[in-house]
């Protein structure tokens, strides 16, 4: 139950004065729903209007505030001309521009012969000076209403600058002063303010230096958003941690013979990962362990050993996907290694339907299953296992936190293994999984050859494309990555089915395309015809990001590479150099690059280690940018920035780990001010993990 402290803060922001409900959709689409997200809204910029001198020494390109005479009303002669007035003081004359101006508002507002108070960007035009649009006309007895230095935030359509500065100042006047949540010893070592004296100071910048996120105030606020963060995240460790585990150890008969099958030796650091998670089945706490894994590390077959231990055990296992495609190619991947075994194994999707789900739900029921693969449908409520003891989820970060709980509640204190391929900074490590033990596969798997990657400008798609024959000719399979358009589906589709078109009128039928739009049948059957070596040439959307296994595929060519993200530039890269044969990726990029894209493709062209690309992406972007919105379940700070407060995060989980220790139930006084920070925050599910919650 929030506390009712907080009840203001959580009310619509239409309880605002001044903010109906067309603004109040408005700023919603900004900030969010309640008051409190204005709270959270910080300034970009500010605009300063404690310079006002006389006309004659007003500097060009400086916001000045002067004091005018209005002289000349000047309506444009036709209308696509500016209306213009002439203002002075006894310095000189300076213009002030409206473009589309209404002239009866003009003349109400700056009546000729009388004076005002006039704030904007002073311009040169013509040798004479000119404000375009003031942002402030005042009257002389008014100045004392008006903000010396005033805040700027962001905007977004159907919202202008004062309405939006009106809701801001009402939330701000609602803010409660909180008992402290803090450590007093860090207050005083940071110098740290109050949270509700930090709030308005950041809201009430006085110099551009105060709109910077290392200010004592701002690092404040972004501590207090990392520790309602890991706090949430130590209140699951606990409550996973709580719930019994079970001691699974497998007498290693099945797991031999399947490794005896491998066509390679496993790598030091995959025997190292199995090692850790056999430690964590035996022992009678529930594992929650992370497995990093690079592009082709092996995270699928660590997974499935581990899997043999429940399954010699005589429990279920199961691994769940993000996608239909990744699950199905896992499936098809498992059931290869599982060839001279009697393991039952089977794959559920939205897909399978009818009888043929029901004899699944009823197999897996019956324990006649010992390992499923599958998608978002293994968590759905009528999915019953007879004992499932250990599940594995791939790239976590596609699903949210609850959904892992859901399927680790279908089996009695079932081991959670996740995976990820995508390679997340050691700084972001401890923000999104850091109720986890972490296990990292750093090493390839022998006989892997280093992809040869290009940057090769667009205009020399013809010569790419010609390549691209050559190659088709030659028996090889080549991707086709069509460009990122925006943060939108379909037009990516667009580009993808254009290109495509293009494409097939070159080389005809050796072309297929794959997109995210299209059906699951669909894609399986152009997946099948590119494996199966009827299509040569596969043009895709990201959809080919992350898992897909194609080992004679040899060529990659990434249209508009400077439009991605390293680490998925990364990501795609990956899905060549799978097999033994020498393999080609080419950016083509779009002239002239600019300085960071400049940086990016150039750290691909020297390394394909993931973490060191993943490091270096978080340091060219942000945090906001490598958890943006393709990696959507990953959580996005309001206020921290996980790249530049760095030493904070790693602040906070020391502090949660130690005071969970101490009063795991947050009934100290501390403890009870933490709850609220939990609430503040919307880390509201964490507190049902608390005993007396």
């Amino acid at each position: 139950m929030r506390p009712e402290i907080l009840f203001p803060l959580f009310a619509s922001v239409t309880k605002l004065t001044g903010i109906g409900p067309r603004i109040g959709k408005a700023v919603e689409t900004l900030a969010g729903p309640h008051i409190v997200d204005l709270l959270w809204l910080f300034p970009t910029g500010l605009i300063d209007r404690r310079y006002a001198p006389k006309i004659e020494k007003a500097e060009p390109g400086r916001i000045a505030t002067l004091n005018l005479r209005v002289d000349t009303h000047e309506p444009p002669p036709i209308r696509r001309l500016p209306y213009r007035i002439r203002c002075s003081d006894e310095t000189g004359e300076i213009s002030l521009v409206f473009f589309h101006g209404k002239a009866d508002y003009l003349r109400r507002t700056l009546p000729e012969g009388e004076s005002r108070v006039v704030s904007g960007r002073v311009e040169e035009f013509r040798e004479s000076l000119q404000i375009v649009h003031p942002d402030l006309i005042a009257k002389p007895e008014e100045t004392g209403e008006m903000q010396e230095v005033e805040p700027v935030y962001p905007l977004t359509a159907g919202l202008t600058r004062k309405p939006l500065a009106k809701a801001v100042a009402g939330a701000l006047s609602m803010v409660p002063d909180l008992s402290e949540w803090l450590d007093a010893s860090l207050c005083k070592r940071e110098g740290w303010k109050s949270w509700r004296e930090a709030l308005l100071t950041v809201h009430q910048p006085k110099m551009e230096g105060a709109l910077s996120p290392s200010t004592s105030e701002r690092s404040r606020l972004a501590y207090d958003e990392l520790l309602a963060n890991q706090l949430a995240l130590g209140l699951l460790r606990l409550h996973l941690r709580r719930s019994n585990g079970r001691v699974i150890k497998g007498d290693g008969s099945i797991r031999e013979r399947v490794t005896a099958n491998l066509p390679f030796e496993l790598t030091g650091s995959q025997s190292a990962a199995l090692a850790e998670i056999d430690a964590d089945m035996a022992s009678n706490q529930r594992m929650l362990r992370l497995l990093q894994g690079d592009v082709g590390s092996g995270k699928t077959i660590v997974a499935l050993l581990a899997m043999l231990s429940a399954v010699e055990n005589g429990a279920q296992a199961a691994l769940m996907a993000p996608t239909e495609i990744l699950a199905r190619q896992h499936f098809t991947t498992i059931k290869a290694l599982l060839d001279n075994t009697d393991v039952a194994l089977t794959l559920l999707t939205s897909r399978e339907k009818g009888a043929e789900r029901q004899r699944i739900l009823g197999a897996l029921e019956a324990g006649k299953v010992a390992i499923v693969v599958g998608t978002h449908a293994l968590f759905q409520e009528e999915v019953t296992f007879r004992d499932l003891a250990f599940a594995v989820i791939d790239e976590q970060h596609r699903f949210g936190v609850h959904q892992r709980l859901m399927l680790a509640s279908k089996g009695r204190g079932v081991d959670t293994l996740v995976m990820t391929a995508t390679p997340i900074p050691r700084t972001l490590t401890l923000t999104v999984y850091g109720d986890m033990e972490v296990s990292r596969l750093s090493e390839k798997p022998a006989g892997r050859r280093p992809v040869d990657t290009r940057l090769i400008p667009i205009e020399r798609l013809n010569e790419v494309t010609a390549a691209v024959g050559r190659a088709i000719d030659e028996g090889r399979k080549v991707y086709w990555v069509c460009p990122l358009v925006e943060e939108s589906e379909a037009l990516d589709v667009a580009a993808a089915e254009e290109r495509f078109a293009a494409l097939k009128a070159i080389f005809g039928t050796h072309v297929g395309l794959l997109h995210g739009r299209m059906k699951g049948k669909e894609k399986d059957v152009a997946m099948a015809a590119f494996l199966e070596g009827r299509l040569r040439l596969l043009v895709a959307t990201t959809v080919v990001e992350v898992g897909l296994d194609v080992p004679e595929a040899t060529i990659m060519v990434i249209e508009h590479a400077q439009r991605f993200g390293l680490a998925q530039l990364h990501q795609l890269r990956g899905r060549i150099g799978r097999g033994r044969e020498r393999s080609t990726c080419l950016f083509l990029f779009a002239s002239p690059l600019s300085g960071p894209a400049k940086a990016r493709l150039k750290i691909l062209r020297e390394t394909d280690d993931g973490f060191r690309i993943a490091e270096e992406d978080l340091r060219l972007r942000g945090s906001g940018q490598v958890l943006g919105t393709r990696q959507s379940g990953l959580p996005l700070f309001r206020i921290a920035d996980p790249a530049i407060h760095e030493n904070l995060m790693k602040i906070a989980y020391d502090d949660v780990r130690l005071f969970l220790e101490r009063d795991p139930e947050l009934q100290t006084p501390r403890g009870q001010a933490l709850r609220v920070l939990l609430y503040l925050f919307e880390r509201d599910a964490a507190v049902k993990y608390l005993r007396s919650g």
